[in-house]
């Protein structure tokens, strides 16, 4: 795939310019990712219309618009409108709905300060962590192609404008006809045994009723299953940085490659992080006044498990954006405050919990997706310093939009709520922590667990075979299971018969799947929205 020529130095995401334009669409970004998830739950992927916004600005014939011609400025834009619409929506809004929906109003801002502390901390883990050996730059992270290459198509013409295009078209028409095109899309650039066992997991889930009188859910196998993936995969993660120096970490690829981010300097991060989580615990433990409701020990345990639980989350959601571009961050949530429960911790202080640890899973993926386009324009990673240069400066751009949707959540959340307007999965917590869990529920989330480590252990750190398998488990989705299914059965066929150099245009194509289907979701979301009104 071509790429924009290097340049010297990367545009700036302090440029005045740059920076209006972010807090513009920013601020868009935060009240539709606030209308959306309140009226329907769920939150739309806005990079593509950031993509769409830029390339129609930098046609304005004036020399300030003419600047957004640079794809590397339209990635800072449509990298803080992302940033804004799942900061507000998952990351802010949905933790200070919790303790609200509980009883205790007066600890919505302490939970929104703990929220804030939870995205920013994911996002610089994310910024330390990505294009390492365990979150490469070369990995899938499906949107973020999308994104990629619905730039290069806008500014650059030609046959593959023509490709990305039928894609997009394709992505739509298929989306108004309720198929799931981003699977679809998805399929034909992620790791083959991944989406197998995405799809296993999507199919069981969706049929095992129909077909076996079995439902999962209830017995808690998707979050059992899970639980055991995740753990080994975390060790996985710890062991590739501890493989002796000459060593080869387990890969995909036969041809050597450069990451940005060291052992070492990978190693300091996540201490870094895991500190990070310690010190934002504790803060919030005091601001919160859960030390009035514990005992002394039992609070140190409490901020262990939510630094622990935190980064565990982010590892797994990561995975899973990583490898399939779904990522299940309420179920990754509920999980841990059914451990949460399971350790005995009180309903406050699991209600916290439970909002800290949802307030940074998607900015940890939605950042993953956003420097995959930036990698992708900059030269698959080819020109270190400029890689850096670049990614630092959507990183600012992150924070940009961070700073946008803490602003609009903190105005705005009293309207929301005085309205009866919440995320429902905010209930779905409230009524867990409610409820308490059955001591049966402990026996089968061990049980499903032993399946879940084996085969994340067998399937290695590169295929994230058990990860991917509790993900789709954890979807009810099956059609998307089904499509999964077609879309390896004619990638094999592309590959035996024409050869991997044929998937280079299908490629571009299943992008403008994905990007279909966002601009589809996007705009079917706001008619929805305005129809409830």
């Amino acid at each position: 795939m071509s790429v924009q020529t290097v340049q010297e130095k990367h545009p700036s995401a302090l440029e005045p310019g740059v920076l209006t334009m972010n807090v513009l669409l920013s601020f868009f970004g935060a009240i539709i990712g606030l209308q959306i998830i309140t009226s329907l739950g769920v939150t739309p992927n806005t990079a593509i219309i950031g993509v769409l916004i830029s390339l129609i600005v930098s046609r304005i014939p004036i020399g300030a618009f003419m600047k957004f011609k640079d794809m590397h400025r339209q990635n800072l834009v449509q990298t803080a409108i992302s940033s804004a619409t799942f900061g507000a929506a998952n990351s802010l809004l949905l933790p200070i709905a919790i303790p609200y929906l509980l009883g205790h109003a007066e600890l919505v801002w302490p939970m929104l300060m703990g929220a804030v502390l939870g995205m920013s901390i994911d996002m610089c883990m994310l910024y330390w962590l990505f294009d390492s050996k365990a979150f490469p730059g070369k990995a899938a992270w499906p949107a973020g192609i999308a994104a990629a290459e619905a730039i290069k198509a806008g500014n650059k013409g030609g046959k593959q404008a023509m490709l990305l295009m039928w894609g997009i078209g394709a992505g739509i028409v298929g989306s108004f006809f309720k198929i799931p095109m981003s699977a679809l899309g998805i399929t034909m650039i992620a790791n083959m045994w991944a989406m197998l066992m995405f799809a296993i997991g999507l199919l069981l889930r969706g049929y095992s009723k129909m077909f076996f009188g079995i439902d999962l859910n209830a017995l808690y196998m998707p979050h059992g299953f899970m639980i055991g993936a995740g753990l080994v995969a975390a060790f996985q993660i710890l062991m590739v940085f501890l493989e002796k120096k000459g060593k080869k970490a387990v890969e995909d690829d036969v041809e050597p490659y450069q990451y940005t981010r060291s052992d070492n300097a990978v190693e300091h991060s996540i201490i870094r992080g895991f500190v990070l989580y310690i010190l934002s615990a504790i803060l919030l433990s005091f601001v919160a006044g859960l030390y009035t409701g514990m005992s002394l020990p039992y609070l140190c345990l409490w901020i262990l498990y939510a630094a622990v639980a935190c980064i565990l989350a982010e590892f797994i959601i990561g995975l899973s954006a990583m490898h399939s571009g779904w990522f299940p961050a309420f179920a990754t949530s509920l999980i841990f405050l059914i451990i949460g429960i399971l350790l005995g911790f009180p309903p406050v202080a699991l209600a916290i919990l439970v909002g800290f640890i949802s307030s940074g899973g998607p900015a940890f993926a939605d950042g993953g997706f956003d420097f995959r386009t930036g990698w992708i324009l900059r030269g698959f990673g080819k020109d270190p310093a400029f890689e850096m240069e670049g990614r630092r400066e959507q990183f600012i751009s992150a924070f940009v939009g961070f700073g946008v949707s803490a602003i609009t959540v903190a105005l705005t959340h009293d309207m929301y709520f005085s309205q009866s307007l919440f995320p429902p999965v905010a209930n779905v917590f409230v009524a867990t922590i409610n409820a308490g869990i059955d001591p049966g529920i402990v026996k089968n989330l061990l049980l499903w667990a032993i399946p879940g480590a084996l085969l994340q252990f067998f399937g290695g750190s590169a295929r994230q075979m058990g990860i991917m398998m509790a993900t789709g488990l954890l979807i009810v989705s099956p059609i998307a299971g089904l499509t999964v299914v077609a879309g390896l059965l004619v990638r094999l066929i592309i590959i035996k018969t024409k050869g991997e150099e044929a998937m280079i245009p299908v490629t571009v194509m299943a992008a403008g799947c994905i990007a279909g289907d966002a601009l589809y979701g996007f705009f079917n979301s706001l008619v929805r929205v305005s129809l409830k009104k």
